[in-house]
């Protein structure tokens, strides 16, 4: 075999790539071949272009990804390659994405910062996972009070969506044109969840107040009520220092008097 003719080389590249099933970083593939009969790396460059091409109408391609070079399946392919396993591939939440979203696009931040970001905490087997599939890993802790660590995606990530680095993740204006726009189930004549009109009809029995047919209650006549009554229930702190001052001024009103 000729080593320095690319169309050979490439070849031996394809039967390193095709037995390892890993990406392999160019750095490893030279280690492969004996100082003396080391091609040069425009020769490897060149070879790497043959076996691109080389791969033109077949089922596989060619792909550079962030560890390296890899022989993978067209993703076209993948609905009918799939049935070949009979473990069905694990299903994300969108808990799960949205921390590996913001991990990705934010590196490096803390949990804390996901939290604020999303409105809700965030379960710790979400990041136990990401840790566990090396998509995540921690990069520091952040000088702040209680130091939380810092999360910031791998090559294993990167390797996993077929990015070579960083700069191939897609533009979050993209993102935000694919997702649908939320839909507010405000009309008035939207139905009322059956579980939750017995128990407001249950209520009303318990009030002693005729259990007749009446007039429906819509969904949007329920949010306005909860709205209400989260109004009623909101107290800041003027209003516990007018009620001290009340209690002082009875206070001294008993003493006044006894």
């Amino acid at each position: 075999m000729n080593l320095s003719d690319p169309k050979d080389l490439a070849q031996l590249l394809e039967a390193f790539l095709l037995a390892s099933g890993k990406p392999q970083s160019l750095e490893r593939l030279y280690e492969l071949f004996e100082e003396a009969e080391r091609p040069e790396p425009a020769q490897f460059k060149a070879a790497l272009e043959v076996l691109r091409k080389s791969c033109t109408g077949r089922a596989f391609e060619l792909k550079e990804v962030a560890s390296g070079y890899r022989l993978q399946v067209r993703e076209r392919f993948a609905p009918w390659v799939g049935r070949l396993w009979e473990e069905r591939p694990q299903r994300y939440s969108r808990a799960l994405l949205e921390t590996l979203a913001l991990i990705a696009y934010r590196q490096p931040i803390t949990r804390g910062e996901i939290e604020e970001v999303r409105g809700v905490a965030v379960n710790s087997n979400i990041t136990k996972t990401l840790l566990e599939r090396e998509w995540i890993r921690v990069v520091g802790y952040r000088d702040v009070p209680g130091r939380p660590a810092m999360f910031a995606t791998t090559k294993g990530f990167l390797d996993h969506f077929n990015l070579k680095n960083l700069d191939e993740l897609p533009p979050l204006a993209a993102l935000r044109e694919l997702e649908p726009e939320p839909q507010l189930a405000l009309d008035d004549d939207a139905e009322v969840p059956a579980g939750l009109q017995a128990r407001a009809d249950l209520a009303l029995q318990d009030e002693g107040e005729p259990s007749e047919p009446r007039e429906e209650t819509s969904f949007r006549s329920l949010l306005a009520e909860l709205d209400s009554m989260e109004e009623g229930l909101k107290t800041d702190f003027d209003d516990l220092r007018q009620g001290e001052e009340v209690a002082a001024a009875d206070r001294e009103d008993d003493e006044t008097l006894h």
